[in-house]
Parts: C-alpha cells; sequence; structure tokens
C-alpha cells in the first residue's frame, strides 16, 4: 500500500526551526523521507543542532541561519540553501513572535500603544511570510512539480486576543493571505494552508509554565484537559505537506485543544 505520507523525492524548508514546533515538524518532513530539509533559524547554533538531530537519524539537512523579516536577507540564505539542497518544494512558515510570555492583563491596551510596538508584531508574523513566500515561490515554480506551503498562525488570528490586538491582526492577516496565494497558485499544483494554533509547550513559554496555578487557569479553557504539544501541530503539518492533503488548499485548520471552534 502506497505511503501517502511519503515525501521522497521532495526538499523542505522549515522556519523557525531551531527549537518547538517547528524542530519537531523538520525532524517529521525528515523522517518521512524528505531528501533534504533546510533548517532556518535566528540562531546559528540552533539550526545547526537541529541538522546534527536530523543528520544522525540519517537525514540530510542545510542550516540556513538567518532573520525572515528581512528580505535581503531571506533572499541570500533561502537562495544559497535551495542551491546546496537541489530545490525546494515544501515551505513550512513557523517562524513567529508571540510577544512577552506573561499576564496579558498586564499588557497595555492597543490604544496605549504605538507603531514602534507594532512593529515587533507585524515584522515576524506578517512580513516574515511574505518574505519567505515571495523568495520560495519562484523556487519551488522551476521543478514545475507542484509543491505545498504551510503558513503556521495563531488562534489570535481566528478569533483575536484581547491586549494582542497587533498580534492577532498581523496573524489574521497570514491567514487572508494564505487563502489568496492559493488561489494564485493552484494552477501551479501548489497549495497553500494556515494552520492556527493556540497554547503550545514550547522553550517559548517553559518559564510561564514554571507556575502550576498559571498552567490550570490556562487548561480550563481547553476541552481536551491539556495544552498542546510540538508533535500535534507537526501532525497536522506533515498532512498538509505530504500528497495525502492533493486536494486541499486555502484553508486555516486550528490545532487547539478545543479552545475555539472552527466553523
Amino acid at each position: 500500500m502506497e505511503d501517502i505520507l511519503c515525501l521522497n523525492g521532495r526538499v523542505a524548508l522549515v522556519t523557525g526551526a531551531g527549537q518547538g514546533v517547528g524542530r519537531q515538524v523538520a525532524l517529521d518532513l525528515a523522517a518521512h523521507g524528505c531528501d533534504c530539509v533546510i533548517v532556518n533559524d535566528y540562531f546559528d547554533d540552533r539550526a545547526r543542532a537541529v541538522c546534527a538531530e536530523i543528520e544522525a537519524l540519517g537525514g540530510k539537512a542545510v542550516a540556513a541561519p538567518g532573520d525572515v523579516t528581512r528580505f535581503e536577507d531571506v533572499e541570500r540564505w533561502l537562495t544559497d540553501a535551495v542551491t546546496h539542497a537541489g530545490g525546494l518544494d515544501i515551505v513550512v512558515n513557523n517562524a513567529g513572535n508571540a510577544g512577552p510570555q506573561d499576564d496579558l492583563s498586564k499588557l497595555p491596551v492597543f490604544w496605549e500603544t504605538g507603531p514602534a510596538d507594532w512593529a515587533n508584531w507585524l515584522n515576524v508574523n506578517l512580513y516574515g511570510v511574505l518574505n519567505v513566500c515571495r523568495i520560495a515561490v519562484p523556487l519551488i515554480l522551476q521543478r514545475q512539480a507542484g509543491g505545498s506551503i504551510v503558513n503556521v498562525i495563531s488562534d489570535a488570528g481566528r478569533v483575536g486576543e484581547p491586549r494582542l490586538a497587533v498580534y492577532s491582526g498581523a496573524k489574521a492577516a497570514a491567514s487572508g493571505f494564505s487563502r489568496a496565494l492559493a488561489k494564485e497558485l493552484g494552477r501551479h499544483r501548489i497549495r497553500v494552508n494556515a494552520v492556527a494554533l493556540s497554547s503550545v509547550r514550547t522553550p517559548g513559554v517553559a518559564a510561564l509554565l514554571q507556575d502550576e496555578e498559571v498552567v490550570k487557569r490556562i487548561t480550563r479553557q481547553y476541552p481536551l484537559g491539556r495544552l498542546g504539544e510540538p508533535s500535534d501541530a507537526a501532525n497536522l503539518i506533515l498532512f498538509l505537506a505530504s500528497n495525502a492533503s492533493a486536494w486541499i488548499t486555502a484553508q486555516t485548520y486550528p490545532v487547539n485543544g478545543g479552545y475555539a471552534v472552527s466553523s
């Protein structure tokens, strides 16, 4: 029986892959046969560490440290990495900035912020996605073999979160961009989808989760009674990257333990 999750012959890029969800996605893509996984992270040592993990498991990886918010930087590291990897078929835009992991009630409301505050949210969560897609799409088209782009957003972009108005807006914009890009690329057999995450246990939120009372308060919002794990997100991303989802595009799928329903 054909393994519809098999990615033999494919080359994948995962941004923000030095830890958490991105790391798990990179490992899973390699485990399911990707010829090469391009591992991007802002920090060089984290990107190389994940590459070493993939290679230890018998896979091939290329480290591509760089900043997704700087267009010229993306053009440089992504073009170089694709040259070394031999092409590009799959893009997972996972890099993001979730902001301060603290009591949201302590954050200012929107009308007490200004453009200097907004830039931090917009640059990674929206412009990072635009920059990577702008450089990646022509590289995928060169292969003339179709492909898949998965943009990782947040449930904040679907339902809105108070005191995270600009973050919510940036994630919603990335979702809308995904739908429009899917319609532009459909004729080239390149699918574009988004995955909306809620609270996932990653190093980025580790400090917040040290407080058991905080964990209990957060967990009460989830009908399934637990926070997400990187594997929960990676499983759906793997599905969307593979031929198992060959007739799925322009969609946003929540992975949130029931935090917010999808209509």
